[in-house]
Parts: structure tokens; C-alpha cells; sequence
């Protein structure tokens, strides 16, 4: 198993490496293209009357039910898919402030994992999952900067098995650049919340120079890429690399210092403020805050980003959690009830997209 793992690993870097170019400012270039008139079904409710959804995870085994948190209530919810709602627990030592409150989810055999805001910084903490309840807390990670800004606090297992999370630089621009800090990064670990095998510093630390990622996903060949928050300019997805340093606070989208590592897709702040998303049918799907959008980036096979496609522009107001579900759709949260959005009726909802190919 071990000497499978390690060719997994040599395999997944090699592919990196391949369609990242050679210099650590190379971009891949625009090649994939969606099909004309290609676009995803209509949008059909699966939950309403929540709180701020943050992060959407699916267990295995689950009957197509989705563990869902809410970040301003601490509530960790269970949502089948024809609606009913249940409340698993609400999380002790969650302390909303700002964007911080309980943020990402991500399951694992029996045990679900929560990123949250407590009172002294953000932690990642392991519980044992049931059918109707969690149990046996455990802080994996602590430490980790919060404020009432740039969190991050998504949640992902990868296909190497290694729990994933992004954090933010909580307004604090130099901690991104700051290898000892925990902010301003994407960390990867062990279900133990030790630092995984292979990680490029020995260390928690998997990439840096990041404001604040909200989204993770991984295309069918194992590449990662990661949706990111700019500033006044530009928000980006990132095809993220292995101690690859992405650039910020020194560079907003992209630019020509080959010490950092330039975005594959990048939009105008008011068309994005990208969080949630999600791997599907050939392309990325991108839950836009500011944006009210849900973008489609098309992948062709090398990992290469086409021209991003915008749906349901200004119909459901803010999206922030996108995960994909295991019957093949896309279930996305809506954000309108955070205090940034504009509450419509039945928000916060999430809804059930069947993608487009």
C-alpha cells in the first residue's frame, strides 16, 4: 500500500509539472471550450429557511444526504434529498465574528471534520459521526489566525486521502508571504491533523501567498485548483502546486514576477468574490458572492482553463457553498441571510443543479 501511495504521489506531481510548465510564473494556456448552447438544468429547491449554508459534504454510504453547516448559528445539519432537515449538533466553542463562525465540513470513513471560528483563533476539529449525532471531539489544528476577515475555512479530502484547508490572511497582507504563519495558506494533513507525507515543507504549509480561498476541487487526473479572493481587482482560480508561492499581498492576479505563481482564470471582483466550488462533467463550478453568479470554467484534458461561462446571473442572489453530489448534480447554498446579501424568499436555500457537459 505504502509503495502504491508513493507512485500515486510521483504520478500526481509529474502531471503537475507537465501542465504547469517549468517556471513558477507559467499559466496553462485557454484551450477548453464549452459546446454551443451547453448550459446546466434549472435550479430546483432541495432545503429552505437556512442560516448562511457554508459548506456542503456528502457521506459515503448516505443515501445521497448531505452533512451542511451554517456559519452564524453553529448548527451542523443533515439534508436528504428531498428536504428534510435535521440538526446533528450545534458545534460547542463556535463563536461567529464577521466572515468567521463554522465554516467547512469534510467527511471521512466514520468521522466528520468542521472548520470553525472559536474564540481565540480557527481551528480544524475531528468528531465521530453517527446517524443522528457526533461525538468524541478532537483539535487537529489550532492556531490558525482568525478575524473579522478572510478566514478561509474549506474543508476537502483529496484523492491522496489528505485532509485539505484553506485559511486566509484575516487582513493581516504579510502573513500570506509568512511560511511560519498558518494564514494566507492551503495546509494538508493527516485524519490525525499531523502534516501529510510529502508535504514540501515538513510542515502543514502546501502552498502560500494566498488572501483568502474559500474553494477547493480536484479534476479526474488529481489536480487541484482553488478559488481565491482578490482585493479591489482581481479574483482568481489558481491550479495550485505543491510549495508553490501564489503571490499575494505582492501580486493581484496576474503578473510577471517568476517568483510567484499566476492564476489560470481570473474575473473583475464585481462579476465574482469566488467561494464554493465544485469538479463536474468536464468543468469547475464556481459559487460567485459579489458576482450572484454560478461560473463554469471548462478544463480540456491537460488541465487547461477555457473562457469561463456565467449562469443564473442576479437569480438567486449571493452563492457560496457548491459540492457535488453523488447522483451526479451540483448542490449549491445561497449566502443572502449574511448581511452582505439581500434576503428573497424561502433564503437561505440550497439548490439542485443537474451541470451541464
Amino acid at each position: 500500500m505504502e509503495h502504491m501511495r508513493k507512485l500515486w504521489t510521483i504520478a500526481l506531481l509529474t502531471a503537475l509539472t507537465a501542465c504547469s510548465g517549468s517556471t513558477a510564473g507559467g499559466e496553462v494556456t485557454p484551450t477548453a471550450a464549452l459546446s454551443p448552447g451547453s448550459r446546466p438544468g434549472e435550479p430546483k429547491p432541495v432545503a429552505t429557511g437556512l442560516a448562511v449554508p457554508w459548506g456542503i459534504a456528502f457521506p459515503a454510504g448516505g443515501g445521497g444526504a448531505a452533512l451542511v453547516t451554517e456559519r452564524d448559528t453553529g448548527r451542523l445539519l443533515k439534508v436528504s434529498p428531498s428536504g428534510q432537515v435535521s440538526e446533528l449538533a450545534r458545534i460547542d466553542g463556535v463563536r461567529p465574528d464577521g466572515e468567521g463562525g463554522l465554516m467547512g465540513v469534510a467527511v471521512k470513513d466514520a468521522h466528520v471534520f468542521v472548520y470553525y471560528t472559536a474564540e481565540q483563533d480557527n481551528r480544524i476539529v475531528r468528531y465521530r459521526l453517527g446517524d443522528n449525532a457526533i461525538s468524541e471531539p478532537k483539535v487537529l489544528v489550532q492556531g490558525i489566525p482568525k478575524g473579522g476577515i478572510h478566514n478561509g475555512g474549506r474543508l476537502a479530502f483529496g484523492p491522496d486521502g489528505h485532509l485539505y484547508a484553506t485559511t486566509g490572511e484575516t487582513g493581516d497582507t504579510q502573513l500570506a508571504q509568512r511560511r511560519d504563519s498558518l494564514g494566507g495558506k492551503i495546509l494538508r494533513m493527516t485524519a490525525d491533523g499531523a502534516p501529510a507525507p510529502g508535504n514540501p515543507f515538513g510542515t502543514l504549509v502546501y502552498s502560500y501567498g494566498h488572501r483568502n480561498v474559500q474553494g477547493l476541487a480536484w479534476d479526474p487526473a488529481g489536480r487541484l485548483y482553488a478559488s481565491e479572493f482578490g482585493a479591489n481587482s482581481f479574483d482568481e482560480v489558481n491550479l495550485i502546486r505543491p510549495g508553490a508561492n501564489y503571490g499575494w499581498p505582492e501580486v493581484e492576479g496576474r503578473g510577471d514576477d517568476p517568483r510567484f505563481v499566476n492564476p489560470i482564470v481570473t474575473w473583475r471582483t464585481s462579476e465574482a468574490s469566488p467561494s464554493g466550488m465544485a469538479y463536474a462533467n468536464g468543468s469547475l463550478w464556481v459559487g460567485a458572492l459579489r458576482g450572484e453568479r454560478l461560473w463554469q470554467v471548462p478544463l480540456s484534458q491537460d488541465g487547461a482553463a477555457g473562457e469561463p461561462v456565467a449562469h443564473f446571473t442576479d437569480a438567486y442572489g449571493r452563492l457560496r457553498a457548491v459540492a457535488a453530489a453523488p447522483g451526479g448534480t451540483l448542490w449549491v447554498g445561497t449566502s443572502n441571510e449574511d448581511g452582505r446579501g439581500s434576503p428573497r424568499a424561502g433564503d437561505d436555500k440550497i439548490l439542485s443543479i443537474a451541470p451541464a457537459g
